[in-house]
């Protein structure tokens, strides 16, 4: 049967979309067994580098700077809160408000976390050039999606 140049594009070796999901998949599999270490998943690794960056934010930021909507982040918060890493309390000025605050515990995770990055680098097998460029184009990627909306 001789197919069509017409739906070339539904290839799925036609897709950027892809290899970033496999690839982002394989990523988190290779953080794994790291992560257990520290007892915890590589979601709750993206909050706690954001805690070990500003060491108290809101909910709002937390949530603006992980890419995740309340109903994903909550357990999660939950979950690092039960383990002692962080504390939740509500702002004073603005019960509305959430505030996030890395514990002692949490920032002593860090040492511990510290060899993960070049770990994974060297799984990923990108020299520093290359490494610069997926950086910047993922971002620009995603900047741009967020910006257009397309599907919103």
């Amino acid at each position: 049967m001789k197919r069509s140049k017409k739906y070339d594009a539904l290839k799925l070796s036609n897709q950027v979309c892809f290899p970033l999901y496999a690839c982002s998949k394989e990523l988190v599999n290779q953080y794994t067994p790291y992560l257990k270490k520290l007892g915890i998943t590589y979601t709750q690794y993206i909050v706690m580098m954001v805690l070990w960056e500003y060491g108290t934010v809101s909910s709002r930021e937390l949530a603006d700077k992980v890419h995740l909507d309340y109903g994903t982040l909550t357990p999660v918060l939950k979950k690092l809160e039960s383990i002692g890493y962080l504390t939740r309390n509500r702002d004073p000025e603005d019960e509305r408000l959430l505030i996030v605050s890395i514990t002692d515990k949490g920032d002593a995770a860090k040492d511990e976390a510290l060899k993960i990055p070049s770990c994974i680098a060297s799984c990923v097998g990108l020299n520093e050039e290359e490494f610069k460029m997926l950086y910047i184009l993922t971002y620009k990627a995603l900047n741009n999606m967020e910006n257009a909306k397309c599907n919103r």
